[in-house]
């Protein structure tokens, strides 16, 4: 499945952006040194926002550049203020995989800074399929995560040596909130591997292949509807069939993107008596990472029924 590139494009013209990140100060810790004050951290969506607080506590401070729960990433726009932040960052935090690159476009023209990068998929070790497409959606999937945190206590200790200890009790923490819920992801797949479910867009889909779910959607779909491109009659009627043929059970959908082709999935599903789960691409508001993740698996597993 090839990966929806979000849309960027900074609100003001680029000399004015350049001119702006040029007189922004240079970040004021240094590798291996003690911090006098928090660390910068910007993060491109909450999603790692969050796991960043989760580790580094108060030794930093977090900004998300995308952390509203009712814009849909797909169609985000970068601004001026955000080039600003990620000048003056000591630590930068993206996804990668083509989901937010105005991360990289503004680090290039900011060329005062000197934070890390981290790039999770990077980070991931996937690899893209025989068709050449990668599922960059790789914040549902809980081995990736403990990946990037336990970068990010190597990140975060290198510029503070003094609160290392402290970054890696909050990042083992975390990690085993992570392993309970790898746990139950296992103990629904051993109830549930090889059932049928489907998607409107491969968001979840990482979670949904840990629970040994079987993705029934027709990939021309799932395709059309992260490129934003129309989907064809037939292929929406095959889609629609999976609900009145009962082949899967349940359909978990994208809720920070809506259309007329999915909102016609969505109450097909209904209309059968096929369990709807909404799942998101950024944080809902009160939820961090954790209780996040609990919730979507929880709601898995109450529409199979466990």
């Amino acid at each position: 499945m090839k990966a929806r590139i979000i849309v960027s494009a900074l609100s003001l013209p680029l000399v004015t952006v350049l001119s702006l990140a040029g007189c922004a100060s240079s970040p004021s810790q240094t590798a291996g040194t003690s911090a006098s004050s928090p660390i910068s951290v910007v993060a491109s969506t909450n999603v790692y926002g969050s796991i960043a607080q989760s580790i580094g506590g108060s030794a930093v401070t977090v900004t998300s550049i995308m952390s509203d729960p009712a814009q849909d990433p797909h169609s985000f726009e970068a601004s001026v203020q955000n080039q600003l932040e990620l000048s003056k960052a000591n630590v930068v935090i993206e996804n990668g995989g083509g989901y937010d690159p105005f991360v990289g476009t503004m680090l290039a023209s900011a060329k005062n800074t000197s934070a890390t990068v981290l790039d999770a998929v990077a980070l991931s070790g996937l690899k893209p399929d025989a068709s050449g497409d990668l599922n960059e959606h790789v914040w549902y999937n809980f081995p990736v995560m403990k990946t990037v945190a336990d970068k990010l206590v190597a990140t975060l200790s290198k510029i503070d040596p003094t609160k290392a200890s402290t970054f890696q009790a909050n990042a083992t923490a975390f990690e085993a909130r992570l392993t309970t819920l790898e746990a139950q992801e296992a103990a629904l797949k051993a109830k549930f591997a090889g059932v049928g479910a489907s998607i409107t867009e491969p968001v979840p889909v990482y979670m949904l292949d840990a629970i040994g779910l079987v993705d029934k959607t027709p990939a021309a779909f799932s395709k059309a509807i992260e490129d934003g491109t129309d989907v064809s009659p037939t292929v929406l009627q095959e889609t629609l069939a999976l609900y009145s043929g009962h082949t899967v059970k349940l359909l978990a959908y994208n809720e920070q993107t809506s259309g007329p082709q999915t909102d016609a999935v969505i109450a097909a599903a209904k209309s059968a008596g096929i369990p709807v789960v909404p799942v998101t691409e950024t944080l809902p508001s009160g939820k961090n990472y954790i209780s996040w993740m609990t919730s979507n698996l929880d709601a898995i597993a109450h529409a199979l029924g466990a």
